[in-house]
């Protein structure tokens, strides 16, 4: 990343009231096991394989080829679990990566919490609400590491974005404004061939109500309800976090969302929605289709001195006074930064640091459930059609 600013003197970690004699050695092995190993727990098994000082010894997954795959191309000396809890029986592995679908993220992580590992669990970290407080409780109870998959926290750019506004560089910013367009036609919505003979369906199932085995809800779950919670949580839900941790206030007082099927009717969640939250000093927007890409991604931030604009791949801050009032165009900016590379790495860094050291993560239980917090008031404003309160 390029930018005139100073360097980071790290995030604001606290250590957890665990004896020097639990603190790991820096040159441990830590013995990792996957926990639902379809393509984004290949992908950050395949990261935590690159950071180093680690060792994938176990991959569980509900569909026999997917686990098979991750041992294959991750782990060849690994075991293959169709039953997670047997894995977490296991008292030679310290933590485990989770990239199930969502309603299965906090039954996991609890389970593995109690079970004395630590855990790196995908957004959002809830399916509902409440699951939330349980899983607060549950980290704290056991003292025990979880990092949340809100890799921002850990990427550079973003950290600047971060330096920026606690810097005072906007001003009092009083709105936020967010978009993430994809495209589930041409390219994220493609079905592959499941051999359901292959596919233990009632473990996939597990808490969401019985039904038959559909392969849409099977590889687009992120789209049914009772197995995701669509765009608000998938996507918005990372934005969501961002906001937060650049306002330092995470309590929604309010949401109220609209949104409808234009396109991918099949879905239960809506492929379109606008959402909006009130918070005590500022408002946060989302607007977000599924029909296409162009756009992508992006966050604004609008105070009283200037305007930042942030997306994965760049972010500019633009000052406020310099054009006339009203023009369509941008002034010059005066700072900018771009991006070199995906800040999931260093998340999978910072999560291994963190069971090394006892630290706190930089994506932690609480903050991770406020974020996933405020995804579920828009869905529950979606669908009951209403303002929803805090």
């Amino acid at each position: 990343m390029t930018a005139s600013r100073r360097d980071f003197l790290g995030s604001t970690l606290a250590a957890t009231a665990l004896s020097q004699a639990n603190v790991r050695g820096a040159n441990d092995r830590i013995r990792l096991a996957g926990l639902g190993t379809g393509g984004r727990c290949q992908y950050l098994l395949s990261l935590a394989n690159k950071a180093g000082g680690c060792e994938i010894v176990a991959v569980c997954d509900a569909y026999e080829p997917r686990r098979a795959q991750a041992r294959e191309k991750l782990a060849p000396q690994s075991r293959e679990y169709l039953e997670y809890k047997e894995v977490l029986e296991r008292k030679d592995i310290d933590a485990v990566v989770i990239g199930s679908p969502d309603h299965w993220h906090v039954p996991m992580a609890i389970d593995a919490l109690r079970a004395g590992k630590d855990v790196y669990v995908e957004k959002p970290v809830s399916h509902t609400i409440e699951e939330g407080v349980a899983l607060i409780q549950a980290v704290e109870q056991t003292g025990r590491v979880l990092q949340a998959g809100y890799q921002q926290r850990s990427w550079d750019l973003f950290r600047l974005g971060a330096d920026l506004v606690h810097g005072g560089r906007l001003g009092k910013v009083t709105m936020v404004e967010s978009h993430w367009y994809q495209d589930y036609i041409r390219n994220f919505g493609r079905l592959t061939e499941v051999d359901t003979a292959k596919l233990d369906w009632k473990r996939f199932l597990g808490n969401a109500k019985d039904q038959p085995y559909e392969q849409r809800h099977f590889q687009q779950w992120r789209w049914y309800w009772d197995f995701g919670g669509g765009a608000l949580t998938d996507l918005h839900s990372h934005w969501g976090d961002v906001i937060h941790w650049y306002m330092r206030e995470d309590q929604p007082l309010a949401a109220t969302a609209l949104g409808a099927k234009r396109y991918h009717t099949h879905w239960d969640c809506p492929d379109t929605i606008s959402a909006a939250w009130q918070y005590p000093s500022y408002n946060a927007t989302y607007n977000g289709t599924l029909v296409g890409h162009l756009e992508g991604g992006t966050l604004v931030f609008r105070g009283t001195d200037g305007m930042l604009k942030i997306t994965r791949e760049a972010l500019a801050l633009y000052p406020e006074g310099v054009l006339g009032a009203e023009k369509t165009n941008y002034p010059e900016p005066i700072v900018t930064a771009r991006a070199t590379g995906d800040g999931t790495l260093d998340h999978m860094r910072n999560f291994l640091d963190c069971v090394r050291t006892r630290k706190k993560p930089n994506a932690d239980v609480r903050s991770a459930v406020a974020s996933a917090r405020s995804a579920h008031m828009g869905n529950l404003a979606y669908r009951r059609g209403a303002v929803v309160t805090a």
